[in-house]
């Protein structure tokens, strides 16, 4: 699948993956700042953002697409860096296609099956109810959202993914129906014998509960250079809670010169 992607900067390349609902946008920030000493890409994941839509909706599917992608911006290797679901597209990824992999960071995920959780349910539920005939602007629109999504910061992060189909007509960009169909797949773990022998990040934030204690010896048997790190201050949208912090440990671990 040929993903759409945004890109910064020159040198080594690295390559961001967002998670779920989210979008190549959410990373420009961070994106730009890594700018300054190599080649940043972020691409939309299959179903989100501009990239396009499929029925099929798993790990193995998207980690495919990296590589694809990789081929098409003629990429023998990468820095690749994920957040939650890209966290595992990202492991999915460096165990499928380790000589692709220059290193790898996942952030705040671990490889283990995750239980389903009923704020992501009810995000997409949400997301799925609102009539676009009915409603045309966004503030309509943010209003029956708050009905199920009351934090206000997940509210915006959703809404990142609201576009002009016409001048008249708004719609979401991801392709809800087929993620909602495949959610199972998305909170699935990341199983195989396959082990990454490469440098590799899992960083998380101090207030969420992603990654736990009990998961580190399951990430270490497949990947055994894997150095742990926490951010202060931050939950599980580390990069958005404490930029600062993450950076420091990002740039820490893969360096600042080309």
């Amino acid at each position: 699948m040929k993903l759409f992607c945004r890109q910064f900067g020159s040198g080594k390349p690295i390559i961001i993956l967002h998670g779920l609902f989210g979008l190549s946008d959410n990373w420009v920030s961070i994106g730009k700042v890594l700018a300054h000493n190599y080649k940043v890409i972020v691409p939309d994941l299959r179903n989100h953002g501009q990239s396009p839509h499929s029925s099929i909706f798993n790990y193995d599917a998207m980690a495919g697409d990296i590589s694809e992608l990789m081929d098409d911006l003629e990429l023998s290797s990468a820095i690749i860096m994920g957040h939650s679901m890209g966290g595992k597209v990202a492991m999915q990824f460096a165990l499928q296609y380790p000589e692709r992999t220059g290193k790898l960071i996942v952030v705040d995920m671990s490889m283990r099956q995750y239980e389903e959780r009923q704020s992501q349910i009810e995000i997409i539920k949400a997301m799925m109810a609102i009539d676009f005939e009915k409603v045309d602007s966004r503030s309509e629109i943010s209003e029956l959202l708050r009905q199920s999504i009351t934090e206000e910061k997940v509210r915006l992060f959703i809404m990142k993914n609201l576009y002009r189909v016409t001048r008249s007509h708004l719609g979401w960009r991801p392709d809800l129906k087929s993620i909602y169909q495949n959610i199972d797949c998305v909170f699935e773990a990341i199983s195989g014998e396959s082990v990454y022998q490469g440098a590799s990040l899992f960083i998380h934030g101090d207030d969420s509960d992603y990654v736990l204690e009990s998961d580190i010896s399951q990430i270490q048997h497949h990947f055994p250079q894997a150095v742990f790190k926490v951010v202060p201050d931050a939950g599980h949208w580390v990069h958005a809670d404490n930029p600062e912090g993450f950076l420091k440990e990002v740039i820490a671990f893969i360096g600042t010169n080309n």
